[in-house]
């Protein structure tokens, strides 16, 4: 069996599984459970944040054989047709490749005819803002006043390309970035039901380079394994992604802000070497300035970062105004 990564395999089938975004699901689990099923659903979000997986679940609940709920069995021909992407009445349509109006009108020509297998028929058009002019034009009605059998399922990394016409007639669900503590302790959970070694502080480095996306931090988990030879270790995640040593990071600062000019330009020729460029180093120089100013002023929030001992000396020996300068 060919291995399957880990952003496909643990993708979740269940409302219940997906991390964070309460906030989205919360109002589509009660329209399942009430059955006050708008006809048209916008998903807005980051990349890897869950538009297209709940959109899939949604699907799932709307079409699974033990009646609509939101939570589908899994079990039935519905649910596994969907899960295993062969439902003929989940049409997903990728609309950065389907641009055309042509392509709308024939997609608009098949609305009209029954679902086949399911109860209804779900039309899961992703990155809809690429869509032509044209196409949204021809949408518009359908849009509007689709068959009572027909529900569309909109995704999109960029609402702002969207016309107002198109906006007004949608449900409305903008996905958050996940937060850092959300993904490290996904991860966490991930590594522990695929029983692969890892260092605590090397998931919240992945959770940091992620910048709020699952399926990126999974992707970057999967590269950490193969770096690690099948262990996720601190020094594999820190060589991988240009992370600079929490210590030389601090001795840097440190010299930067005491004016060793030589020592400096030292410490800057030992480090160069491992970040991808010299702007890294200085997004790393400002991110620790950041966090260094935070505690000083809220020692309570130390507790989320992960300092090294080199870093947590520094909010003692470095004045606040000279923090603040930087």
């Amino acid at each position: 069996m060919s291995y399957q990564v880990l952003a496909r395999k643990w993708r979740p089938h269940t409302f219940s599984e997906v991390v964070g975004q309460q906030h989205v699901l919360k109002p589509l689990t009660h329209a399942l459970t009430t059955q006050r099923l708008h006809h048209a659903w916008l998903l807005t979000g980051t990349r890897g944040v869950g538009k297209t997986t709940i959109a899939r679940i949604l699907a799932k609940s709307l079409n699974c054989e033990q009646g609509i709920t939101p939570q589908p069995c899994g079990t039935c021909g519905a649910c596994k047709a969907i899960d295993e992407g062969r439902f003929v009445d989940l049409l997903e349509i990728d609309a950065a490749s389907r641009t055309k109006v042509e392509d709308t009108r024939e997609l608009l020509d098949n609305v009209q005819y029954k679902p086949t297998q399911g109860r209804y028929k779900v039309y899961l058009i992703d990155e809809v803002h690429m869509l032509s002019r044209h196409s949204f034009n021809a949408l518009l009605k359908t849009l509007e006043e689709p068959p009572e059998h027909v529900k569309f399922l909109l995704a999109t990394t960029d609402p702002q390309k969207l016309p107002i016409t198109v906006l007004s007639r949608c449900l409305q669900f903008n996905l958050k970035a996940l937060s850092r503590q959300e993904i490290a302790d996904h991860l966490q959970h991930v590594l522990d039901a695929e029983s692969i070694p890892y260092d605590a502080p090397a998931l919240q480095h992945l959770a940091r380079a992620a910048q709020g996306s699952l399926r990126d931090a999974l992707s970057l988990t999967d590269q950490a394994i193969a770096q690690g030879e099948q262990k996720v270790t601190n020094a594999a995640v820190q060589q991988m992604l240009g992370n600079v040593p929490g210590y030389e990071l601090a001795a840097l600062l440190h010299a930067i802000i005491h004016g060793h000019p030589q020592q400096t330009l030292d410490l800057v020729d030992k480090v160069a070497g491992q970040v991808p460029d010299i702007g890294s180093l200085l997004t790393e120089l400002q991110r620790l300035v950041h966090q260094l100013a935070l505690v000083q002023q809220v020692p309570a929030s130390a507790e989320l970062f992960a300092f090294t001992d080199a870093e947590q000396k520094l909010v003692q020996l470095i004045p606040a105004e000279l923090l603040h300068i930087f």
